[in-house]
């Protein structure tokens, strides 16, 4: 069993900064690919950034430039340091995990948190 648990969310405001963490628990030997999507209600969940275990990177363009996405292998933790944040970037903030595997076989389907919220003012 592999849980996502998050932590970081808030009331911020505009200007102002946030990190977002994500770690990974259970039997796991690697995960592939890490990430953060964000929805608001009505709207389409949107990817935000990824990271693959080999740390190649990837970001939505609303997000470059101010979030930057990490993450520790060793503890199977994937971060998400946002900067400059916007009241547009108000929204409930979801972790994954794809590509996980055990000691024996990898997962066909991704893992996901329960999400965090966050809330930007203006």
């Amino acid at each position: 069993q592999v849980q996502l648990v998050e932590s970081g969310g808030g009331l911020v405001q505009a200007g102002g900064s946030l990190r977002l963490s994500c770690a990974a628990s259970g039997s796991i030997f690697s995960i592939d690919a890490m990430g953060w999507y964000r929805q608001v209600p009505g709207k389409q969940r949107e990817l935000v950034a990824a990271i693959t275990g080999g740390g190649r990177t990837n970001y939505a363009d609303s997000v470059k430039g101010r979030f930057t996405i990490s993450r520790d292998n060793a503890k199977n933790t994937v971060y998400l340091q946002m900067n400059d944040l916007k009241p547009e970037d108000t929204a409930v903030y979801s972790c994954y995990a794809d590509g996980v595997c055990d000691k024996r076989l990898c997962h066909e389907y991704a893992h996901w948190g329960q999400g965090t919220q966050v809330t930007v003012s203006s």
